[in-house]
């Protein structure tokens, strides 16, 4: 059992023993409902205390028996809770660190509830697109009051337990040791006479009549920012269903909710990303006690708008940065557009100005390699050129110390054509950091054939302290995200040759959800980079079938916001694209001149045509090894490059499309215009025809 059962002084003291967070799988709930029926039976047991030992009370569902027959498995949580509330002595729960989810629906079942100032209570369903099932929408909004718990629950956010001090969530906070609190509470109780207090049984007071007004400014509020996710809706209707419904009837209601909502779409790809990003962080060679480096002291290779965001991301975890660059003026630059990146944050009122100061200290600046010999980890960011990065790692090979880790910021480059120019092979990783560096969650770590394992495991610490989601790759042309990136683009301007405009594809797939279209982003990213990148893969590979309109379009100058001429017309000091008649021209021009049909296009065409050359890509990506499972493909998707959360990642979304109509339709683009570049991919021919799914 995942529980341990003592008596003291009359006390029975039920402890949940189920690490890390005393997750409420089945040995769990079958424990606490086994240690009821024992204190129950013994006639020296006047109370019971529910406790959890280690680091929380409760963080909710154990997620290792997600989609497994023992989250099924009864005694069920419900089945718990209706034991605690049915017992016939007062039950007592001792809250400290975490009461989440499941964890705390446990606690509202008891009699009693007692806490620790500092612990961290929440329902945070609705992050995996679910809602309390155990009676949470139910009781919390007696015990808390409507207001409250409709932000708790319709937001998932955490709350500090002494902000609750003053509701009936708690019956006393403790400031000295929770478990000697609680059994003076718990003896204190057992001189009460039965009935003990129930929640269900408390009445959802309305002492100022508007309530129902509350209940309708939240539904129309989450039907306005939450417009592709059903669970903040249903939230709220379960919660008014607390008010308007008895108890029983609101139960049900709640667990109808619940159930259509574990078999929606978008909880699947939420529940999908939850555990994505669990399992990314798992290298199945490198086990979790592998030693790490220590990094005190870093440096960033490139004062440009890379390097800096770089250097904020580190200085912004409390970490010193040495800012390298070949220039005074490139410094100046580098350091002054970091100095207005922290003043607009400061003035939009998410960081304070005394904060920002401290960490622009943090970042120092240098022409001198010399000057990087104290640090520990050292990031190149500078311009993606494969001779300009060999030369910074052959200055840094020889001005770093020993077991300084040398990481490459590069996103399509050989990591270990990079790490051969060394005597250390072994030190160089590869961080592509995503733009903005400072802001944008994704790492893709990349693994070079040398990479240490300790580099590894260092690193992902590392990310983690920095804030970032870190997924690993190994070495090939684009790693994972950029990979799978070109042959979307491909698609995007074949089209556009062929007969569509760069608004209709952008506005087609951003209906889909993406966060941008292929022809913003590029004009954002800055078209001259992807035609550096088209340049050096030609040389590689004369034969490269490609569409030639963005060469066109850079031919022309038209390299995007930075020349306020792309793809779209920008205005000065305006970010927003205007169609331009000029581009239009370019394409009929150059689609004319080589003789290419043009057609109308449908937004579902394009939609399929993007969505599909990233999966087909993935695929491949994923028998190549290059990303370790399909869930790493999504999370960069997801946290990179701005596929829609709600649809899951680009594999996920394949996989709940159906993998056989997903191959019938890259069969039909076979048939036609570069049907060449729509040969399908065998992991997903084999996975297709076996019945089976990328994600499991």
């Amino acid at each position: 059992m995942s529980t341990a059962y003592q008596v003291r002084d009359g006390v029975a003291i039920i402890t949940l023993e189920n690490p890390p967070v005393n997750g409420l799988g089945h040995t769990t709930r079958a424990g606490i409902v086994d240690g009821l029926t024992q204190a129950q039976a013994d006639a020296q047991v006047r109370a019971i205390v529910l406790i959890g030992g280690g680091r929380a009370f409760s963080g909710g569902a154990d997620i290792r028996e997600f989609n497994t027959p023992k989250a099924t498995q009864s005694p069920l949580l419900v089945d718990v809770i209706a034991a605690l509330e049915t017992c016939t002595k007062p039950v007592v729960a001792a809250i400290h660190a975490v009461a989440m989810g499941g964890g705390l629906e446990l606690a509202l079942g008891c009699h009693y509830r007692v806490a620790v100032p500092g612990a961290q209570i929440a329902l945070p369903e609705v992050k995996l697109g679910l809602l309390p099932g155990a009676g949470g929408t139910q009781r919390l909004p007696r015990a808390v009051g409507l207001v409250r718990a409709l932000d708790m629950v319709v937001s998932g956010k955490v709350v500090k337990s002494e902000q609750l001090a003053d509701t009936s969530l708690f019956d006393r906070m403790i400031d000295g040791d929770l478990l000697t609190g609680a059994l003076a509470f718990a003896a204190q109780a057992a001189n009460s006479p039965a009935p003990y207090p129930r929640l269900r049984d408390r009445a959802l007071d309305d002492p100022q009549g508007n309530a129902q007004q509350v209940i309708d400014a939240a539904r129309e509020r989450v039907m306005r920012e939450s417009a592709h996710f059903p669970a903040p809706q249903k939230c709220v209707a379960s919660i008014e269903a607390a008010l308007t419904k008895s108890f029983d009837d609101g139960l049900k209601f709640e667990r109808e909710c619940f159930v259509s909502l574990v078999q929606s779409p978008e909880s699947r790809a939420l529940r999908h990303a939850f555990l994505g990003e669990r399992a990314a962080a798992k290298i199945a060679d490198v086990p979790d006690d592998t030693p790490v480096r220590k990094i005190d002291r870093v440096a960033v290779i490139g004062a440009g708008t890379m390097g800096g965001g770089i250097a904020m991301t580190f200085a912004n975890a409390g970490l010193p940065v040495t800012l390298v660059d070949t220039t005074q003026a490139a410094l100046d630059r580098g350091r002054e557009a970091i100095r207005a990146n922290y003043a607009r944050t400061v003035s939009r009122g998410k960081l304070a100005a005394e904060e920002a100061e401290r960490r622009m200290v943090l970042i120092s600046v240098t022409t001198s390699y010399a000057d990087v010999a104290a640090a520990d980890l050292i990031v190149e960011a500078v311009f993606e050129d494969l001779g300009v990065k060999q030369t910074v790692f052959r200055e840094l090979d020889a001005a770093a110390k020993a077991g300084a880790i040398l990481a490459s910021n590069t996103s399509t480059l050989n990591l270990d054509t990079l790490a051969g120019v060394t005597k250390r092979p072994q030190d160089v990783v590869g961080l592509h950091f995503f733009s903005p560096a400072n802001v944008m969650k994704l790492l893709e770590v990349v693994r070079g054939e040398a990479t240490g394992k300790d580099v590894l495991a260092t690193v992902m610490k590392l990310a983690k302290h920095i804030g970032k989601l870190a997924v690993v790759a190994r070495v090939g042309d684009g790693f994972i995200g950029n990979r799978m990136l070109e042959p979307y683009f491909k698609q995007s301007q074949w089209m556009v040759e062929e007969g569509a405009t760069p608004e209709q594809i952008d506005t087609a797939i951003e209906r889909f959800g993406f966060a941008m279209g292929p022809f913003r982003m590029s004009d954002l990213a800055g078209n001259d980079v992807s035609w550096a990148i088209r340049k050096r893969r030609h040389a590689e590979h004369p034969g490269l079938d490609y569409p030639r309109i963005a060469d066109v379009l850079c031919e022309a100058g038209r390299f995007g916001q930075k020349t306020q001429a792309g793809w779209y017309d920008y205005a000065a000091g305006d970010r927003a694209p205007q169609p331009s008649p000029a581009v239009v021209q370019m394409i009929e021009d150059h689609a004319q001149q080589h003789g290419i049909a043009r057609r109308a296009f449908s937004d579902e065409e394009i939609v399929d045509r993007l969505v599909y050359a990233l999966v087909n890509e993935g695929a491949k990506v994923l028998a190549e090894g290059i990303a370790a499972r399909a869930s790493d493909i999504d999370m960069v998707y997801l946290n990179g490059y701005g596929f829609p959360l709600w649809r899951g990642g680009p594999m996920l979304y394949a996989d709940m499309t159906g993998l056989d109509k997903v191959l019938a339709r890259v069969r039909e683009f076979a048939a036609g215009s570069h049907g060449e570049a729509w040969t399908p991919a065998p992991r997903l021919v084999e996975l297709a025809e076996a019945g089976k799914r990328f994600t499991g």
